[in-house]
């Protein structure tokens, strides 16, 4: 997928970029425990009112630093775009896969892996952001490819199911950045396309067959709320 070039960064663009990703390197080697905001400053090159102005605290800036690095990880333009591309959906699950699967097994994308990776591993107060603004539009491309190739409804709960299952090995290589001992990391070794034939192929067998146990009234009873 090709994205739209971006116009040129003002100054204060070009500063809070420069803040979130010196930020970013810290949160990931340090934690947000662990990261200040003078070495974030230190680091930026800018004085601490530059912090405060452009994400109000500390923890401002990490949540925008969670939102970044999901951006980064699945970018809510890129995935419109595939979204609505004229490839069949089976074929645009695979290059969703694809994307994710590189992004997890290429250790030059930056901190970004490290960040998500720690704040799922040990979730923080400030996850929350993630499910406001990054996740619900995001999860609802998403399902409604899943609910081309299932025939589930978009919003059954045995379409969530469905989406829960794909993402979660997704998510797990992501993890395994962190260095996850066991299975993981030998997946990370093996070549993506072999990774990606078989996540994809295990995803869509997945998907019809829950597909036609709901077709065939066998999906168990939707539950209270």
């Amino acid at each position: 997928m090709t994205t739209a070039p971006r116009a040129p960064r003002t100054d204060g663009e070009t500063t809070r970029a420069r803040i979130l990703d010196a930020a970013g390197e810290l949160f990931g080697v340090t934690g947000f425990a662990e990261t200040t905001s003078k070495a974030i400053a230190a680091r930026a090159g800018v004085d601490l009112a530059s912090i405060n102005y452009h994400f109000g605290s500390r923890n401002g800036l990490y949540r925008a630093v969670l939102s970044e690095a999901h951006r980064r990880v699945v970018d809510l333009a890129d995935l419109q775009q595939l979204a609505q591309s004229p490839l069949p959906a089976s074929e645009k699950l695979r290059v969703l896969i694809d994307q994710l699967v590189q992004r997890a097994a290429d250790g030059s994308e930056g901190w970004h892996l490290t960040v998500l990776a720690a704040e799922l591993v040990a979730p923080s107060s400030h996850i929350k952001v993630l499910f406001k603004s990054e996740v619900p539009m995001k999860a609802s491309l998403i399902a409604d490819i899943l609910s081309e190739i299932s025939g589930i409804p978009a919003d059954d709960p045995a379409l969530r199911r469905c989406l829960f299952s794909v993402a979660a090995p997704c998510l797990l290589l992501q993890i395994g950045r962190r260095g996850l001992p066991g299975p993981v990391q030998a997946m990370l070794r093996t070549p993506r396309e072999v990774v990606v034939d078989h996540l994809h192929r295990f995803a869509i067998a997945g998907l019809e067959a829950i597909g036609n146990e709901y077709h065939a009234g066998k999906t168990p009873p939707r539950c209270a709320g």
